[in-house]
């Protein structure tokens, strides 16, 4: 079945979890898709995992349309929410719609996702009057890391977690039909979840919230620079690549790969006539 925002809304209504991994490629994708996942997010993350970036900082409108225009190539079901990268929104309203579109066209988005909260809801609603979904995002934002002062948990004081559920509202009434909770503690997700209308979906926010979405390379084990408390490590497929590239460098050094089953045969008696 085709993952929409209306199906996404609707399996909150019913209780049903929400599944949603990162993907940057159409193969990844097409595996994704295949699983039966509801969402994939091209995520401005492909940075860190894709192009060897620090941060997300440096990440491109460009950076952006290119994965996401394979991973929608690839992901015939679920619905593929593409990152507004830094600065792709932040500067105006004018700048966020333009953008916003240009992920949808030329991107082919299901919908976007931005960062902020209250202060992004002129950007929210503007984006979602021109006729595109958006996914908010709230908790450990990683495009304001620099501001955060690192990668630390999000709303534990009392005027923290009021104002990130006051933004959770305020971005609900904007327009979005969902918003991704980072880094937060699992009881203020509940409070959320429970207080706002459209899907919570968690990284490392408990498992109250609506739904989950990881970053595929953590929850194979394929990127180890830096792993998060809230990754759980599904299989370690990071390992079993390594030991195949050292298998496959040692029979091509051996010279026993490619066999005989690996080569195209030739007549005989077209090499004599090459002689």
């Amino acid at each position: 079945m085709k993952n929409t925002v209306l199906t996404a809304k609707e399996q909150k209504a019913k209780g049903e979890k929400i599944s949603m991994l990162t993907a940057y490629d159409y193969s990844t994708a097409k595996l994704i898709d295949e699983a039966g996942i509801n969402m994939i997010l091209v995520g401005d993350s492909l940075g860190n995992t894709m192009l060897g970036y620090e941060d997300t900082i440096s990440v491109t409108m460009e950076d952006m349309i290119h994965h996401g225009a394979a991973v929608a190539r690839g992901a015939k079901n679920a619905l593929v929410v593409i990152d507004m990268p830094f600065m792709s929104y932040q500067t105006s309203v004018y700048d966020a719609v333009v953008n916003a579109g240009r992920l949808m066209k030329e991107g082919r988005a299901g919908a976007v996702k931005l960062e902020g909260g209250v202060e992004v809801c002129p950007q929210i609603k503007a984006i979602t009057d021109a006729g595109i979904p958006v996914c908010a995002h709230l908790g450990l934002t990683p495009q304001s890391i620099n501001a955060f002062g690192g990668f630390k948990v999000q709303g534990k004081t009392e005027a923290a977690a009021k104002k990130l559920l006051s933004d959770a509202k305020a971005v609900e009434e904007a327009g979005a039909f969902a918003v991704v909770l980072e880094c937060v503690p699992a009881k203020l997700a509940e409070l959320v979840t429970k207080e706002v209308g459209i899907p919570t979906i968690g990284i490392g926010a408990g498992n109250v919230c609506d739904g989950q979405v990881l970053v595929y390379q953590d929850m194979l084990g394929m990127f180890s620079d830096f792993t998060p408390k809230f990754v759980k490590r599904f299989e370690n497929i990071g390992e079993i690549m390594k030991n195949a590239f050292v298998a496959y460098d040692a029979e091509v050094k051996a010279g026993s790969f490619p066999a005989k089953e690996h080569e195209y045969t030739i007549s005989d008696d077209v090499l004599d006539k090459l002689y």
